[in-house]
């Protein structure tokens, strides 16, 4: 199992953030907090040691990675580019959940962009993030620290169960605060699209760039310009089945259980412990569900369920990155 250390995510200790900078700079791999999800670092110019994150994930080499950056003027290093939508961007929502796609600069390797023209960037709100990426002084490329396709981890034990021997240290600062992965906007295409919905809404964004579209929710083939666009990913290793209400979990739970299957049901305004279910009841707001939703799906896969019994989320805008994440996780519609 690899080193996990536990780190003050509000004041991270100098000798824990120099020992993670120092398996860094060596090309080792790092399970790193974020605000998002835990990601799986290494060092972001170093083309071997993003190698070993794609071996590590069982990931696909035409699927890009995120790079992560302590400063815009460390992001401005990695793209031909800094257009004016890039600077307002960043002005107005980094550090935070928001990534920015962009042309490449001779800097990032192709392994980074998976083969592509263009790079994605981003500066987390992670005191522990940040502290890490200044200590090494270079960017980190940093994908969820998981199995490719499965659920993303949201803790440090999700990544030790998820990639074991294959990480070199873990850093654990706790449960993450959004709990869903960043939304990315393609500043390459015009106007700017959002080709994945995330802990930034759309509101948010249009304040900023009044004409920016949500893009294609599928990915193109070949090498690809964002993360998480696959039609089956984030998805728990049992099934999953959809619901509308109370009545609907407990026939579809009985029918699990009369099949000798072990049902895990999900909720929003269904609460199972009322049920007599097992399972979690995330609420009916959705940052709030958003946050809770990968701990309950881990919390089902450790159950070993074999049947995800999910209740469907409302449509609109505020649910869309919930949507996109259950979609994807189910292979159907939310």
């Amino acid at each position: 199992m690899p080193r996990v250390v536990r780190v003050d995510p509000s004041a991270p200790a100098g000798e824990i953030v120099a020992e993670a900078a120092g398996v860094l700079a060596r090309g080792g791999l790092v399970g790193l907090p974020t605000e998002t999800v835990y990601g799986l670092a290494a060092l972001g110019t170093d083309a071997a040691a993003v190698r070993r994150v794609f071996a590590a994930k069982g990931r696909p080499d035409t699927h890009p990675l995120i790079l992560h950056v302590d400063s815009e003027a460390m992001a401005e290093r990695l793209v031909a580019e800094w257009p004016r939508a890039a600077r307002a961007l960043a002005a107005a929502l980094w550090p935070g959940p928001l990534t920015l796609v962009l042309p490449r600069s001779p800097l990032v390797p192709a392994e980074v962009t998976g083969g592509g023209p263009t790079v994605a960037l981003r500066m987390p709100a992670h005191p522990v993030a940040l502290a890490v990426i200044g200590a090494l002084g270079a960017p980190v490329a940093a994908p969820s620290a998981n199995r490719y396709q499965t659920v993303s981890p949201t803790r440090a034990e999700h990544v030790v169960r998820s990639l074991g021997d294959a990480v070199d240290l873990v850093l654990d600062a706790g449960p993450c605060r959004h709990g869903l992965e960043s939304t990315v906007v393609d500043l390459s295409a015009r106007p700017p699209r959002v080709l994945r919905p995330g802990a930034i809404g759309m509101a948010a964004l249009r304040a900023v760039v009044p004409d920016v579209a949500v893009g294609a929710v599928t990915a193109e083939a070949g090498a690809r310009r964002s993360p998480g666009t696959d039609a089956r990913h984030y998805a728990p290793a049992g099934r999953v089945v959809w619901v509308q209400n109370a009545h609907d979990a407990l026939e579809a739970a009985g029918r699990a259980s009369a099949a000798g299957e072990r049902p895990f049901v999900v909720g929003r305004s269904i609460d199972p412990g009322a049920l007599g279910l097992r399972g979690r009841a995330l609420g009916d707001e959705p940052d709030a569900y958003g946050a809770a939703l990968y701990d309950a799906l881990h919390e089902a896969d450790a159950e070993g369920a074999s049947v995800v019994v999910i209740e469907t989320v409302p449509e609109g805008e505020a649910w869309l990155a919930v949507r996109d994440r259950l979609t994807r996780a189910g292979g159907s519609r939310a």
